[in-house]
């Protein structure tokens, strides 16, 4: 019914959506990424490829894309999201502009910017989205990621049995926004 209609990320390719192909074969076994593979998926690298060619008309389907959590969260559907990690390296060339830089990144205006789209990372910030924090949304599985991705044996085994199925990652890395070079296409 929808063969040759569906938009994916390579779940080798980005680490999010491998987290999500790897729930779908733990609940639907290896024989749903076999049959996955068999409906002319257009495969493509980064997760916002597939919303575009969905809103275009192209596709039916986008899997493992970027958006808008509102009917993931509203429905109690699983999702992903999680805080990015950030680091300020010992032997940096300018330790000071990095703290800088960090401090921006967690002020109230810049946090109050971050969650008109989605969630903060600050406690004391209220969401504007309407809904709760993402913390507190367990669909959110926002604390399983950063286990999953410590588990590097497992996420090996796992990015290269899905070549297997799907093939090889092609293509430009993340083209569009917002990619190696955000503005660009």
């Amino acid at each position: 019914m929808y063969k040759g209609l569906i938009a994916s990320s390579y779940p080798n390719d980005d680490d999010a959506v491998l987290f999500l192909f790897s729930k779908y074969v733990e609940k639907y076994g290896w024989e749903w990424a076999a049959k996955f593979a068999t409906q002319n998926v257009s495969f493509n690298r980064g997760t916002f490829v597939q919303g575009d060619l969905v809103r275009a008309g192209t596709k039916a389907i986008g899997v493992g894309g970027g958006g808008n959590h509102a009917a993931a969260v509203a429905g109690g559907y699983p999702f992903l999201a999680w805080a990015q990690r950030l680091a300020i390296l010992k032997k940096a060339k300018n330790v000071a502009a990095a703290k800088l830089f960090v401090n921006w990144l967690f002020t109230e205006e810049r946090q109050r910017a971050a969650a008109s789209t989605g969630w903060t990372v600050r406690t004391d910030i209220p969401t504007t989205n309407g809904f709760p924090q993402v913390w507190d949304i367990e669909n959110a599985n926002v604390a399983k990621f950063a286990p999953f991705m410590a588990d590097r044996e497992r996420v090996e085994i796992l990015k290269q049995t899905f070549a297997l199925y799907f093939g090889e990652v092609q293509g430009a890395p993340t083209p569009g926004w917002p990619g190696l070079y955000p503005g660009r296409d």
